[in-house]
């Protein structure tokens, strides 16, 4: 997006023609193209952050299905465009926008997974002003993309039912787990006190037939001292 934007600035071009235009042929192209123009630098940054913070919750959490979300959302939500929206050049990324947070919204509501519930959460309270513009609220803002991309996010939610990210599981989820065989588990009684453990000391038996255990028994003989007394007589003069 940021390079079709220099692009145009640079050589002094518009691809606006190249945007989706609903009753004609050669609109169908800017189902391909109209995602990536963009009218202003305004438009464009308006754009470029929520895709990038959605996009990355849809490819760490949606693994498995990312690609045919994101492929074939874009060319239905252009399509959708096309069919229902003004005649005019409908441009910018914004229905992809909707498309991706109306599917992490919905999806994340209906796996009950903890994790995608609180994605949820996080998309309406980052972008849940973004419902206004589903309706034709200011003339020169595309809302037939924007519902267009809010639909076919919704209706993603429900087909694609359970294609998440595994819920990892801790040890104490597991269901043979034994608290008993938990080293922290066993520092706490049954009234959740802390206890202190003695350290436990293993000794090993030494095999006589092992040569490393022979000098190990070697070297721990008795040390013998031997003392020598020498007594010296001084001759005294008398």
């Amino acid at each position: 997006m940021w390079v079709v934007f220099w692009f145009e600035i640079r050589f002094n071009t518009d691809f606006t023609q190249f945007g989706v235009r609903p009753g004609k042929l050669e609109g169908l192209r800017g189902i391909l193209f109209g995602p990536f123009i963009h009218g202003s630098l305004k438009h464009l940054f308006n754009n470029s952050i929520p895709m990038l913070v959605l996009m990355s919750a849809l490819f760490y959490f949606y693994r498995s299905i990312r690609w045919r979300i994101l492929i074939i959302g874009l060319l239905i939500t252009g399509i959708l465009t096309w069919v229902i929206g003004r005649p005019a050049n409908h441009i910018g990324a914004s229905g992809v926008v909707y498309l991706l947070a109306s599917f992490l919204f919905f999806k994340g509501i209906i796996s009950k997974h903890y994790q995608l519930t609180a994605l949820s959460f996080a998309v309406v309270f980052i972008y849940g002003s973004l419902l206004w513009y589903v309706f034709p609220v200011d003339p020169v803002i595309s809302w037939e993309g924007h519902l267009s991309g809010f639909l076919v996010g919704l209706t993603f939610a429900f087909l694609f039912r359970g294609q998440y990210v595994e819920k990892k599981k801790f040890e104490w989820e597991q269901d043979d787990y034994n608290p008993e065989n938990d080293p922290f588990m066993r520092q706490f009684d049954d009234f959740g006190n802390f206890i202190e453990l003695k350290p436990e000391l293993e000794i090993e038996s030494l095999d006589p037939n092992d040569s490393q255990s022979n000098t190990f028994a070697e070297s721990q003989q008795p040390l013998k001292i031997h003392y020598s007394i020498i007594i010296k007589k001084n001759n005294e003069n008398i």
